[in-house]
């Protein structure tokens, strides 16, 4: 069996650190987890990437072709279909090491996870290739303090969930950068709840006259436990330690290690007289 967690959410929302810190505290671990940049567009990680898609192809290959001539988004999407059509080539760079496990970092381009196919048959490659994939989608805190904003992300990670059909786990990144009041306003959206989501919008006029719309899919989330955010705080070690700790749980991931036990040798004759003549004494 192997493991892999599929990182995905829009451009800036901390994606490539996060699977920095995932590596990191893999190694504090004493356990190894590569992680491989499917972003062809990316110039700068946190990260020595195991495998690089830029290797492959990279943006400007799709958009400097004169035959293409593709903008940033559909250079983006030529790029990953190309590696799906071209999937031996990171069948050969994954190998077939039994437990590996890999951390993909995605492009930052929301229509790939929300109604496209192209990730799906990557996800069917990688299944295909014993991988237990766990969906890891981020949205910025930052952009999620308000309830119109908090409600649009919520129904973007819904999206995901249901066009990909694996495994998933929701997070609001950089909670470490959010004010004081800012935090306290996350945490009451962290447990899905329509009461205040309409409070949070009562003096919009444009959500006054929606706020209907706005109860019945804060209801439908509530009621179906569908979305759940975890915060992650990069200074906190207990916040990177409960999320992968919770994928872990998700992919199963070490519930098939052997235990490790120590033997030990039987007291000789001798040695346990002299024990039983101190306990005497």
């Amino acid at each position: 069996m192997r493991y892999a967690q599929l990182v995905m959410g829009p451009a800036g929302s901390g994606k490539s650190t996060y699977c920095s810190i995932m590596q990191q505290r893999a190694s504090d671990e004493k356990k190894v987890i590569e992680v491989i940049n499917l972003d062809p567009a990316a110039e700068h990680f946190d990260y020595e990437p195991f495998v690089d898609i830029r290797e492959l192809i990279q943006l400007d290959d799709a958009m400097e072709d004169d035959e293409l001539r593709f903008g940033p988004n559909g250079g983006l999407i030529f790029c990953m279909e190309y590696l799906v059509e071209n999937s031996i080539w990171l069948e050969e760079k994954l190998g077939d090491v039994d437990d590996d496990y890999i951390i993909f970092d995605c492009p930052g381009q929301i229509e790939l996870y929300t109604h496209m196919t192209v990730m799906r048959q990557l996800i069917n490659m990688l299944q295909n290739l014993n991988f237990h994939i766990c969906g890891v989608f981020l949205v910025d805190s930052q952009f999620m303090v308000d309830g119109p904003k908090f409600l649009s992300g919520t129904m973007a990670a819904l999206s995901v969930m249901i066009n990909l059909e694996i495994s998933h786990v929701n997070i609001l990144s950089k909670v470490d950068l959010l004010s004081t009041s800012a935090r306290k306003q996350i945490d009451n959206y962290l447990e899905p709840d329509p009461h205040s989501l309409l409070a949070d919008m009562s003096n919009d006029p444009w959500n006054a006259r929606y706020c209907k719309l706005t109860e019945a899919l804060g209801r439908l989330i509530e009621d179906y436990s569908l979305v759940r955010f975890y915060p992650l705080n990069i200074k906190d070690e207990e916040s990177i330690a409960d999320i992968k700790l919770t994928i872990d749980n998700i992919i199963q991931y070490g519930e098939d290690a052997d235990v490790k036990t120590q033997d030990f040798d039987e007291p000789e004759d001798n040695e346990q007289n002299v024990n039983f003549e101190t306990e005497a004494t």
